[in-house]
């Protein structure tokens, strides 16, 4: 995906919510999951647009002993 895409992809999600935030009416709390479900859809859309989701199960951590 060329990067102008990726920048167009999204200004264009940016933009749908801040319209669903501003025009539509709703509880504070409905709207603070959204936003965060749809960052959180959008960061995995990236980490999957660039390679790096296969990777995310690799990364061990140490534990303590």
């Amino acid at each position: 995906m060329p990067l102008l895409t990726l920048i167009f992809a999204l200004a264009v999600i940016g933009l749908a919510m801040y319209l669903i935030n501003r025009y539509i009416p709703m509880e504070p709390k409905i709207r603070t999951i959204m936003n965060w479900v749809v960052a959180v859809i959008v960061v995995i859309w990236l980490l999957q647009l660039f390679g790096l989701w296969a990777y995310l199960g690799v990364v061990s951590v140490p534990r303590a002993k």
